[in-house]
């Protein structure tokens, strides 16, 4: 697909973005193959079982070193999350926002478009306790299989929407530069976003959708987020932020075009690294966690449940965790 770059000039690259280890260092991680690729998010049940989504569709049980199938989308299972009534909310980027049923695997479709139009790349979202759903359609233009061009495009065409417990679904913004995780306040008075391609955690007011930064110039690529059993907002930073994309940016836009020409392998790569991040909500950041781990690289996925923080992995095969306790 072609790309229309357009020009932005990112916020200065925090000293922090080149630093590949952690002031306090990343606890051991444990790490589960989980005999699938691509575990984008992981969801941790009440009785410690963790699950995530592969690329085939399928919808993964693990716990210890026991996987089981639950469900099969038949499309890309992204972000989880839990619905009032048990049932699981997955995020899919090419079917839309969907339940399944854990008990028979049956999958229900709950939005698959938005205004008449199809959602391109259904990504993560979060559950209010009254059955509201916050979720991100990432961008307009470019799907699950293109997610690059997105980046180096900078098209900003995501969107954070609202599916209300009626069905009703509302566009609550616009404009976003990769719309990504999101996150909501416990009593309902705040809702946060991730913007990948801006580097930056955005909270929007429900009441009258005014958007502040929570955080204006993350030292990486954010990924999903979630709000933890600690009350806190964990971001899984899938990437280092990289010098040559910043400069490219508010450059000319055939330079651009010229990068996107060049095969895959040759153009700007997501660096080897395990990141992950924890704020509070209002953006004192509170956990930061970074090294190399053998089996585990570029986590998309974060979930804290009472002390252990689970990984998921776009590109890997493997979850992880670890244990905040055993932090030095």
């Amino acid at each position: 697909m072609k790309i229309e770059p357009q020009r932005w000039t990112p916020p200065p690259m925090p000293e922090r973005a080149g630093r590949r280890t952690s002031s306090t260092p990343l606890p051991p991680l444990t790490v589960v193959g989980i005999g699938g690729h691509g575990p984008e998010d992981v969801l941790v049940a009440p009785d410690g079982a963790v699950f995530a989504g592969v690329d085939d569709g399928r919808v993964l049980r693990i716990e210890g070193s026991q996987v089981t199938q639950v469900a099969s989308t038949g499309g890309r299972p992204l972000g989880l999350e839990w619905l009032p009534d048990g049932a699981l909310l997955v995020c899919d980027a090419r079917r839309g926002l969907l339940r399944v049923d854990l008990g028979s695997g049956a999958v229900e479709e709950l939005v698959t478009e938005v205004d008449g139009v199809p959602m391109r790349f259904c990504n993560n979202a979060d559950v209010q306790d009254d059955g509201t759903i916050w979720f991100t359609d990432s961008t307009t233009k470019w799907d699950i299989d293109s997610w690059r061009g997105d980046l180096v495009e900078h098209g900003a065409t995501g969107r954070l929407l609202r599916r209300d417990p009626d069905g009703t679904v509302h566009v609550i913004r616009t404009g976003l530069a990769f719309a990504n995780g999101v996150a909501c306040a416990p009593d309902g008075s705040w809702v946060a976003v991730a913007e990948t391609a801006a580097y930056t955690l955005l909270r929007v007011d429900p009441a009258t959708k005014d958007v502040t930064p929570l955080e204006a110039n993350l030292p990486g690529f954010p990924d999903n987020i979630s709000r933890g059993s600690d009350g806190l907002i964990w971001v899984a930073l899938a990437s280092s932020r990289q010098a040559p994309l910043d400069r490219l940016l508010p450059r000319a836009p055939w330079l651009r075009k010229l990068v996107w020409a060049l095969p895959e392998k040759v153009q700007p790569q997501p660096l080897d690294t395990v990141w992950v991040q924890a704020y509070r909500p209002d953006g004192t950041l509170v956990h930061d966690l970074q090294d190399t781990r053998p089996g585990m690289t570029m986590v998309t996925g974060v979930r804290e449940h009472d002390g252990t923080v689970w990984l998921g992995s776009l590109t890997g095969t493997t979850v992880a965790c670890f244990s905040l306790t055993s932090q030095a």
